[in-house]
């Protein structure tokens, strides 16, 4: 399913219209500040914004704000995790993600307090794709990873949006990792898509 968004406005994002195809990785970057993270979070209808979004015939006005974060998930850059240990913050884990992150089945019984940022943020992605979204908004899903597990990461991820034909809208100031992942690269500045 296409996701399509027209004509979606709030402060700091201007009349933005975008298509993303089914399949398909569309990286955004830009200077910070440029209302990036804002177009994520707008799409995902965390913050109040005006503008039209759909994912294939489902509009998100269709569907209760949950509801549709099921549908579309976006990922941040840093996660909350709100509970001692990792296993209970997702309903059922797929230890085949977990291992392809680098992870043996024992991580869910891990304290969150021993937990790296790269460690968080691999587990971020294993809960955001165990609730199996149809779309995936990624606010720099590797930000805080080294070489391998950024390589590791975007494999995943490339697989996970084979299998669904998902559409991924993905943030990266990274230039190489653009290159790598998306079919193409869109720069915003001053809340407009150039």
């Amino acid at each position: 399913m296409d996701l399509v968004v027209s004509h979606l406005q709030r402060a700091g994002l201007n009349d933005i219209s975008l298509h993303v195809a089914a399949g398909q990785t569309v990286c955004i970057h830009g200077p910070s500040g440029s209302g990036k993270s804002l177009l994520l979070r707008a799409i995902a209808d965390l913050d109040e914004n005006q503008g039209q979004v759909s994912l294939g015939p489902t509009r998100r006005e269709t569907l209760p704000a949950p509801q549709w974060r099921q549908l579309v998930m976006y990922l941040p850059p840093e996660s909350h995790w709100w509970l001692e240990q990792v296993g209970p913050h997702a309903p059922e884990w797929d230890t085949g993600i977990l291992q392809q992150l680098g992870f043996d089945g024992d991580v869910l019984g891990w304290d969150m307090s021993r937990l790296s940022t790269g460690e968080r943020q691999r587990l971020s992605i294993a809960r955001a794709l165990a609730r199996a979204p149809k779309a995936l908004l990624l606010d720099e899903p590797t930000a805080n990873l080294d070489h391998d597990n950024t390589l590791a990461v975007e494999s995943l991820l490339a697989d996970y949006q084979q299998q669904l034909e998902a559409p991924v809208l993905w943030v990266s100031h990274d230039p190489a990792q653009r290159q790598r992942v998306a079919n193409r690269s869109i720069e915003i500045i001053n809340g407009a898509l150039q």
